[in-house]
């Protein structure tokens, strides 16, 4: 007869919880293109790579400018972009419709994958 140690028990048991727990997980933001506080020429999209593929219908972005060299008083003002997914859900990827002036931005962004749990966050970065 086959009977199974307590100790193999207690690690079948945590094998499963683990595998229960990760499944579970939300969906995180990994990196981004541009990165994050960075400055540079102006990028003809914006990636967001997340831990997991998301869920298209539940999740989005806004890129807003939110300053504009000159202009001291210069309130936040949505861009038109097309929102997009690529690698297999994984990543966000936003294009604007026209190219981006010189000027601050911040994409406001919203992940939902397979758990249905909404992960809010946002990318900011500078056109020079």
């Amino acid at each position: 007869m086959f009977t199974i140690s307590r100790a193999a028990k207690a690690t079948l048991a945590a094998c499963a919880a683990l595998a229960v727990s990760s499944a579970f997980a939300h969906p995180k933001l990994v990196s981004s293109t541009p990165a994050d506080k960075s400055a540079g020429a102006a990028p003809a999209r914006i990636e967001l790579h997340f831990s997991e593929a998301l869920v298209p219908q539940f999740s989005g972005a806004n890129l807003v400018m939110t300053a504009m060299p000159g202009m001291a008083d210069h309130g936040a003002m949505k861009v038109t972009a097309k929102i997009s997914g690529a690698d297999e859900g994984k990543t966000m990827v936003i294009t604007p419709a026209q190219p981006l002036v010189p000027g601050a931005y911040r994409v406001d962004w919203r992940a939902v994958a397979s758990d249905t749990h909404v992960v809010n966050g946002n990318v900011a970065f500078d056109v020079k």
